[in-house]
């Protein structure tokens, strides 16, 4: 564990007399992003597999949003201490024990269904403890990042790594399916391995992860309740994270409505992948677009064109009546994911202290994805009984009047434009 100064900074993000170093001649930089590109790529594999190993095991889409949604309970139960965990302990060493412990659970999918012993219990097992691990490793990844390049950089590092997270949102699903028809453990052996890769990065990265703190930390739960509060006070990163759960919450079971669909529509594996692959590309495309658009219409535009394409791209899924269509659907309505979140996640990252990062991260991912495990659930019932149609229709509804509301907080977004212009 490490106990660190707030005040410090390193050198690099105090010295704005020079321009700072090329985000391509930063050695920690790209050693963190090429193993997390890879990292990713294989979490991907995994979670377009799971479903379709799931519904093949069960033939019960409604059981299969419920196993699913197992996994999810853990952002419930650990978000918040790991969040002040993470910025009480070494970032590296968090992120390097969580992938070794996530390889060795992966490594046990593969060997029971090698074995043929695998079960839904081991399965909800396995996804619980991934997520828990996840949720570490993703708070103090993303809490790193702001020391590891300069602060002047942050928008360029985040959008780069929003390019690198879209290519394994590209290749990990139209990977899945593939190794999933060669061999229902293949998936989950890449997978594992691409977590090993991730940890032997980590280990030549030599930058530290955090700032040094001057005071120790308080009680664990002094902690979660002093970044709870900060956040709440804190009017714009509350607005987003509201907005933000309001995005994200109805799409919480996309990848099983899509499933549901391309097997009505008797997609093969190959088209399922290229149908999944293709919400990667548009990540691409919107990652590639999220800095220039950015310059070009400024905070408050971006968020409330965000949100409106956001809902309305939603409805492309209802006029997808063949693999073509819903694989242009697919990728047509992930072009705003990466545009929105690069946004949000860049004013989040450059307003929050350091010494913060990791419990402001924890109470925005949980406000954000805490209903994922009732969306999931619900998700898998509304498909058994409504079917995938009448589920896009319904889950519309709540993402238009978000879009409606976010209206009427306009003067507000230009209010706190000026004031992050200004200082």
């Amino acid at each position: 564990m490490s106990t660190v100064s707030q005040s410090s900074e390193p050198t690099q993000q105090n010295d704005s007399s020079r321009p700072p170093r090329s985000l391509w001649r930063n050695a920690s930089f790209l050693t963190l992003l090429g193993g997390q590109g890879i990292s990713l790529t294989g979490t991907q594999v995994t979670q377009v597999t799971l479903p379709l190993l799931l519904l093949a095991m069960t033939n019960s889409p409604a059981i299969a949003g419920v196993v699913a949604s197992i996994g999810s309970l853990s952002l419930l139960l650990f978000c918040l201490p790991a969040g002040a965990l993470v910025d009480r302990w070494d970032r590296k060493k968090v992120m390097i024990v969580c992938d070794s412990l996530s390889t060795l659970g992966l490594v046990s999918l593969a060997v029971a269904l090698l074995l043929n012993r695998l079960t839904l219990v081991h399965i909800a097992l396995v996804a619980f403890c991934n997520e828990s691990l996840g949720i570490f490793f993703s708070l103090a990844n993303t809490s790193a990042l702001p020391a590891v390049v300069d602060r002047r950089q942050l928008h360029q590092a985040l959008s780069v790594n929003e390019v690198i997270t879209s290519s394994a949102s590209t290749l990990g699903p139209a990977l899945g399916p593939l190794l999933f028809s060669l061999g229902r453990a293949i998936p989950f052996i890449a997978d594992a391995a691409s977590t090993a890769i991730s940890v032997c990065s980590l280990c030549f990265i030599r930058v530290p992860f955090q700032q040094e703190r001057a005071a120790p930390p308080g009680a664990l739960l002094h902690d979660i309740k002093e970044g709870m509060g900060w956040l709440w006070q804190h009017r714009l990163i509350r607005f987003l994270a509201l907005v933000t759960f309001g995005l994200m919450a109805p799409c919480s079971g996309y990848l099983l409505i899509i499933d549901v669909m391309a097997r009505q529509m008797h997609a093969s594996d190959a088209a399922l992948a290229l149908i999944l692959a293709s919400g990667g590309i548009g990540s691409i495309v919107g990652a590639l677009l999220a800095g220039p658009l950015y310059r070009a219409f400024g905070l408050t535009r971006m968020i409330v064109g965000s949100v409106w394409v956001w809902a309305l791209s939603w409805l492309l899924f209802a006029f997808a009546h063949n693999p073509f269509m819903l694989g242009v659907a697919n990728s047509l309505g992930f072009v705003i994911v990466p545009i929105y979140m690069v946004q949000q996640l860049s004013v989040r990252t450059a307003l929050t202290p350091d010494h913060l990062r990791g419990r402001i991260n924890a109470v925005f991912r949980l406000i954000v994805f805490g209903s994922q495990p009732i969306g999931l659930a619900v998700n898998g019932l509304m498909l058994q009984y409504a079917g995938p149609y009448a589920t896009i229709a319904l889950l519309f509804i709540p993402q238009i009047i978000l879009a409606v509301c976010v209206l009427f907080q306009i003067n507000f977004l230009r209010q706190m434009e000026k004031s992050l212009t200004a200082s």
